[in-house]
């Protein structure tokens, strides 16, 4: 029981601290927040992490199957770049617009937004090198095993934990837009450019093949870092 905690709580550690960084889905997740509230963007919260945990699943039990699936994820890296070209492009025209009721384009769509959140997340490969080289270092410490009870607990963690990124996005949203509710064009702005820097890395990533086909099967010296560290801490665990 003691190691299905540990599991549980390595898996919701890693994935806030990998949900705090600004990306297309917790800016997403704010956006909404602004304009629609907060129900709607818990909703499209839970339907990104639903697609996250399928992908840590997968990353757990089809490793070299991922491996060999670059032209798929080079295909979702480009259309990760695409949706924030139309994000953020989206948002310029909200923030220039005259007419103030003006919609975003594509968070604002008839979709219901748990459908939004799975499908955003779905096509956003972001998730499956980061996963698949925390699931890697965690296997290679010992920290994580090939049974199904720490799978669940580590996968629920996992979603518990974006679930806590999200939200400090989502609660954070709400506060924007009590402070400036008179300046919509504004936020809108802000936005718009959080979503062009963030196109733009992306673009350089597929320029220098630093993309999710790349990344999949080379952790980086920080996960590996941190891996250490959490194995000292459940060896620490251990003993007492």
């Amino acid at each position: 029981m003691i190691k299905l905690i540990q599991v549980l709580l390595i898996g919701l550690l890693v994935s806030f601290i990998g949900s705090l960084p600004l990306g297309t889905l917790n800016v997403a997740a704010m956006q909404i927040s602004i304009a629609s509230g907060i129900q709607a963007a818990l909703l499209f919260s839970l339907g990104s992490l639903m697609a996250e945990m399928i992908y840590v699943r997968l990353s757990l039990v089809a490793m070299d199957w991922l491996r060999k699936q670059t032209r798929l994820l080079s295909i979702f890296d480009f259309l990760t770049f695409l949706l924030l070209i139309v994000l953020a492009t989206s948002n310029f025209y909200m923030a220039f617009s005259e007419n103030s009721q003006d919609r975003n384009l594509i968070l604002d769509s008839a979709l219901p937004k748990l459908l939004l959140g799975f499908l955003m997340s779905a096509i956003n490969p972001v998730q499956i090198p980061f996963w698949f080289g925390w699931s890697t270092v965690l296997f290679s410490r010992g920290l994580l095993e090939a049974k199904n009870a720490q799978y669940n607990a580590y996968i629920l963690g996992i979603g518990m934990g974006t679930l806590m990124g999200n939200s400090i996005f989502i609660f954070g949203g709400q506060l924007v837009a009590n402070k400036i509710n008179d300046n919509q064009s504004l936020v809108s702005l802000i936005i718009g450019f959080i979503f062009l820097i963030t196109a733009g890395w992306q673009l350089y990533k597929l320029i220098r093949k630093k993309d999710a086909a790349h990344r999949i099967s080379q952790p980086d010296a920080e996960t590996k870092r941190v891996g250490q560290q959490l194995e000292r801490w459940s060896t620490e665990g251990d003993k007492k």
